[in-house]
């Protein structure tokens, strides 16, 4: 394929995955198979390998991320982003409306009501149709840039259409996390033994502060817009004209809406927005309100906090009293025990409440909660059912304080084992590694996607494996037979439910595919306590295979570390530059593991099974692999710290890769450490920092002489 047909296909792939994607994520109505997505996807992808020179930074391959930021620029906003003044009642909302009448001498004013997004305000510039930065409200004036994490959302479009986009767009909104991606990511957290996040709003914001696009694209971040910041090229008047153009874009826009000119309109929507609210993927807290016409919004203007031209009604949360009518305990997957209040059924915004969780036996305490106690239960967030606090004058006068480890006798209750709290540690666990509940949740995550994708084995399937004791821990999985998993009985004795051929011969196909899936897919999949996604791939790359792990030299130093101790300053540790993903306690839950009886087990049982995982990534320490032949240094950026802007002649993540390569270091941020800026076009902001502070700009042409290229 030539330059220019590559070139040309490219573009026309580009063009079909973002058509799948507006389809998929915006309008739920998905042309192609998931198969058939993938394989235009990956054939993307060779191609920008081939030839990285033609990759676009909005490219769809971009949605899972990019290299590593070492900090966030920061950027002024064109147009200040200003907050919304709220409102509490009804009759301050006529109050509002009084003065919107009063200062434009009209008695008709069309206003549009919409809902208040529980996020994080972002604004997105495009440029000639490409999304061209990315940056958070920040204090109204000033924000943080992140265009490559917001690149991850697939809800953003990358390019829109060049026939009806603007030469320059603005697009205001925010970025939050769905609720049952909220809800779904909290039950991880709790899982790997991790704080929950309080409310989505939290979740979205701290996975917007990552550094790592890469990481960022696994959270279940969504956008949608609701404001208007700069446009050049369009010749809107209104509100209204913004959705149409934003719909013509394919920009999701804020829903349910409202268009009304009357202060009892404006409230007939509040009411019906509060009814609707309890429905909406995402959670909202209020309703905002704003005057439709940008002439009007222009002549009203804005105090130095707020427009005049808007405000946000903010609904009480909704809070229910019900009884507590007993606590059971759940056993997790890293055998956390977690306390649940069994509760009389209530009504509360929106959703019957049967159920909330008590956290554990801290939280417990703090609220002291008590089985019999009428509490009141509050959706945190609007999502999350919590029990508040406790009504102690509707208190039993036998009631008595509720300790876990006395419910429930200092067993598990699924396997009978001692429970222990570490020192610490607030959450008690069940120490037995063979622990049925343990075991159904750890084969649930060993063949996830993430880890070792293993087809035909549910929620369902694991548990009725480990109920039957046909698997009592991961690695039974590879001793399944075929024939005798087709007669599995996934019902009961009386209501029979078999497996069936076709999924029992899925299963062991995949199975047997999986022995060869790399280290870091395995590691991931065992649920090691702290070894999350990154963490498992940073421990690949610095070792060979389960053994060289288990006998770690590295994390034996690592695990010494005290507070506020660096890697970096360590003689030993310096030159494997290990990531942030990899600290001490990460060393020791993974060495703890492997001198473990059950660490043991699986070393033992994984040389049986003939299976060696090894990792993909092997690269323990990058400055080394730099060497030339014959010793002589092939690092001549060795101590330079580097920052890069603008757009170059390959994608970024390879830029970096290459000066990483020949020993120096990659910054986000110029400071005064800085030793060079490689600019390519544009990258203002940062050669005007450099130029103040007497750095010199080189250019790719300028960095291939310094290093003999």
């Amino acid at each position: 394929m030539t330059r220019d047909e590559a070139k040309a296909e490219i573009e026309r792939l580009s063009t079909e995955l973002e058509h799948h994607n507006r389809l998929y994520y915006e309008q739920a109505t998905p042309e192609i198979s998931d198969h058939d997505y993938d394989k235009l996807f990956r054939d993307l992808e060779l191609l920008e390998e081939a030839h990285p020179d033609l990759a676009s930074p909005n490219s769809p391959t971009r949605r899972v991320g990019s290299d590593v930021l070492d900090g966030f620029d920061q950027r002024d906003h064109q147009v200040p982003m200003l907050s919304i003044d709220d409102v509490f009642s009804e009759e301050e909302v006529g109050d509002f409306f009084a003065r919107l009448e009063k200062n434009l001498g009209e008695m008709l004013i069309p206003v549009t009501i919409e809902p208040k997004i529980d996020g994080v305000a972002a604004a997105l510039h495009y440029v000639n149709g490409e999304l061209d930065y990315a940056v958070t409200r920040g204090d109204g004036s000033r924000g943080d840039v992140i265009t490559e994490n917001v690149r991850t959302i697939r809800s953003v479009p990358l390019r829109l259409p060049a026939d009806k986009a603007p030469a320059y767009l603005e697009v205001r909104g925010e970025i939050f996390i769905p609720n049952q991606g909220f809800a779904d990511m909290n039950v991880e957290r709790e899982e790997a033994g991790l704080p929950t996040f309080a409310n989505p709003s939290n979740a979205a914001a701290g996975a917007l502060k990552l550094l790592d696009s890469k990481e960022v694209a696994k959270r279940p971040l969504d956008f949608i817009a609701h404001g208007l910041g700069r446009i050049d090229g369009g010749n809107l008047t209104s509100v209204i004209e913004f959705r149409s153009l934003l719909e013509q874009l394919g920009i999701p826009p804020n829903q349910p809406f409202w268009e009304t000119d009357t202060l009892d309109g404006v409230l007939k929507a509040i009411q019906e927005l509060d009814e609707k609210r309890h429905s909406l993927d995402y959670g909202t807290d209020g309703a905002v309100i704003k005057v439709d016409s940008f002439e009007w919004q222009n002549q009203l203007g804005a105090t130095s906090r707020a427009p005049r031209w808007a405000a946000a009604f903010k609904y009480p949360p909704e809070q229910k009293e019900t009884l507590l009518r007993e606590v059971t305990i759940q056993v997790g997957r890293t055998g956390t025990l977690t306390p649940v209040a069994e509760l009389e059924p209530v009504f509360v915004s929106g959703t019957t409440v049967r159920r909330a969780t008590l956290h554990n036996q801290d939280e417990i305490d703090r609220k002291d909660v008590r089985v019999g106690d009428t509490v009141v239960i509050e959706k945190a967030g609007e999502i999350i059912p919590a029990v508040v606090k406790v009504v102690k004058d509707k208190r039993p006068t036998d009631s008595v304080p509720f300790s876990i480890y006395d419910f429930v006798d200092g067993k598990c209750p699924s396997c009978g084992s001692e429970i222990e709290k570490a020192e610490g540690f607030v959450a008690w666990k069940c120490v037995n590694f063979a622990c049925p509940a343990k075991a159904a949740n750890q084969v649930k995550q060993f063949v996830s996607r993430k880890a070792l994708d293993i087809d035909g084995i549910g929620n369902i399937v694991a548990e009725k494996l480990v109920e039957r004791e046909w698997v009592t821990g991961v690695l039974d999985l590879f001793t399944l037979e075929e024939e005798a998993l087709g007669t599995f009985n996934l019902g009961t004795d009386d209501e029979p439910r078999m497996l069936g051929s076709k999924n029992a011969k899925k299963m062991v196909t995949t199975l047997e595919q999986a022995k060869t899936s790399p280290l870091r897919r395995w590691l991931f999949g065992l649920g090691i306590p702290q070894v999350g996604e990154s963490a498992a791939r940073e421990l690949a790359r610095l070792h060979q295979n389960f053994s060289e792990l288990a006998e770690s030299k590295i994390l034996a130093e690592l695990r010494t570390f005290k507070t506020g101790q660096r890697k970096e300053d360590n003689e030993m540790l310096a030159p494997y530059e290990i990531a942030s993903e990899v600290g001490p306690t990460v060393a020791e839950k993974v060495l703890d593991y492997f001198a473990s009886e059950a660490g043991q087990n699986l070393l033992a049982k994984l040389q049986e099974l003939g299976i060696d995982p090894q990792s993909d990534n092997f690269a323990p320490q990058p400055a080394k692999a730099a060497e030339g032949a014959g010793g002589e240094s092939a690092a001549p950026l060795a101590g330079k710290t580097v920052v890069i802007t603008g757009k170059l002649s390959a994608p970024r993540g390879d830029i970096k890769e290459q000066i990483l390569s020949l020993g120096g270091k990659v910054t986000g941020s110029i400071s005064k450490n800085t030793d060079y800026l490689l600019a390519g076009e544009g990258g203002g902001s940062k050669r005007d920092k450099a130029a103040a502070l007497e750095i010199p700009v080189i250019s790719e042409e300028d960095l291939a002489a310094m290093v003999g290229g």
